[in-house]
């Protein structure tokens, strides 16, 4: 794939987003014939996001996870994105729906990156992400998946789009934490309980997806870079507010933020 041909699927994503557009998988023409293929258009996509909105790449998400993801998604492996400086949240922010095309929420572990991993010291192992690990927070991701049909969901359009990633709400960072796999995160949506998972869930541990990222990004002559900020994946599965909610995240002992959506 050269680069008018990434170029064209580049504008067709711009495009989509601009018009709040279903999302479609490529096809015909535009279809992607591997994940290297989405991955090089999510890399272009996200450079063209940040020149046109003059901000930078702040990290990566990771996504599906978990079990529940995955089988929410039809898709049994990983997937990374990009996360942008400008859509980096704080805590008692205001989403509003009518600014994507589906907004959907995802409550994470994130972590900030204090050394770096770069494309040369790879493979990581577990040991080697776990202690490059700065600082842990509660976190939300914002997703956009502009309607997407999930039954038979395109693995490589996803991909494409920046795996969906629309933003990230940070509570305040720690630098002391407990063991991960065992922080539970409790969500509450109007003042009452409504889901609940463990930092298990993400692949028996975020250590162990932040190790598939630090691979997966090295395999593509990329790195962690100091004060990259990862969000490791849902505990829970997505959740489309339906209207105006209020909705609170508590992360074991570590924090907890609040967030409202209106229409």
């Amino acid at each position: 794939m050269n680069d008018d041909d990434i170029e064209r699927r580049v504008t067709h994503l711009v495009d989509g987003h601009r018009r709040f557009a279903r999302f479609e998988p490529f096809s015909g023409a535009l279809a992607l014939a591997s994940l290297d293929e989405a991955y090089a258009v999510q890399r272009a996509f996200v450079q063209d996001l940040i020149a046109s909105q003059h901000t930078r790449l702040a990290g990566y998400k990771i996504g599906l996870t978990s079990p529940r993801m995955q089988a929410m998604c039809g898709i049994d492996s990983p997937i990374a994105g990009r996360v942008l400086a400008n859509r980096v949240l704080g805590d008692g922010v205001t989403l509003r729906r009518r600014d994507f095309g589906r907004l959907g929420i995802e409550f994470e572990i994130a972590v900030r990156i204090g050394r770096a991993l770069p494309p040369e010291g790879a493979p990581y192992a577990f040991a080697d992400v776990a202690t490059a690990v700065a600082a842990v927070a509660p976190a939300v991701e914002v997703v956009d998946d502009r309607n997407a049909e999930y039954q038979g969901l395109d693995m490589a359009s996803l991909v494409a789009d920046n795996s969906w990633n629309a933003g990230l709400i940070l509570g305040a960072w720690r630098t002391c934490w407990p063991d991960l796999a065992e922080l539970p995160g409790r969500v509450s949506r109007n003042g009452e309980f409504f889901d609940e998972g463990h930092g298990r869930d993400v692949l028996g541990h975020p250590a162990h997806a932040l190790t598939w990222l630090a691979n997966h990004l090295a395999a593509h002559g990329e790195g962690l870079r100091a004060g990259d900020v990862v969000a490791t994946g849902s505990l829970v599965p997505t959740q489309f507010p339906a209207g105006p909610e209020r909705w609170h995240y508590r992360l074991g002992g570590m924090g907890e933020l609040d967030f409202q959506v209106i229409d």
